[in-house]
């Protein structure tokens, strides 16, 4: 593979990552290529100017966009010493904070389903005449969120030791 090659590599996927993130994430079409460029770009990150070339926008566009994405926590910059440019990166904790939400709504959900498992398990045993509940996809549910819980956490352990 030459520079060229992976040029259009990386180009594809912005573009694969943009259409995502506007879907997933409710993000204008040049908020999410923008997201995606950082992502894509890494911890070097880039500047408004390279943006504004890659990306083929307008400056007040791009302009506006890094503000929403400052605004909204996905996003911040850095400068250099003896360099008055910004140079935009994905916020570091950002994915940390994902991993914390998803987990916290997923220990939710799992209170929950332990309080339908046991309802259902009372039932059965007070009802004997009635079709007993059956169990099953409670008891899957709950061990998905176990185990995707401790994947999540396990993610995050590995995040933070790089």
């Amino acid at each position: 593979m030459n520079k060229t090659d992976l040029q259009a590599q990386k180009t594809r996927l912005i573009e694969k990552l943009g259409v995502q993130f506007e879907k997933e994430h409710q993000l204008a079409p040049v908020a999410a290529r923008i997201f995606a460029t950082l992502i894509v770009t890494g911890k070097k990150g880039i500047t408004f100017e390279q943006l504004v070339k890659d990306l083929n926008a307008g400056k007040s566009t791009v302009s506006t966009h890094l503000e929403h994405l400052q605004t909204t926590n996905r996003i911040e910059y850095y400068t250099k010493s003896g360099d008055r440019k910004r140079y935009f990166i994905v916020k570091p904790d950002l994915m940390e904070n994902h991993i914390d939400e998803l987990t916290a709504k997923w220990e939710a959900q799992k209170c929950i389903h332990k309080e339908v498992l046991e309802y259902k398990q009372k039932s059965n045993e007070l009802n004997k005449e009635d079709p007993p509940f059956d169990m099953e996809f409670q008891k899957s549910l709950l061990d998905f969120l176990d185990e995707a819980t401790a994947a999540l956490n396990k993610l995050k352990k590995n995040i933070n030791n790089h």
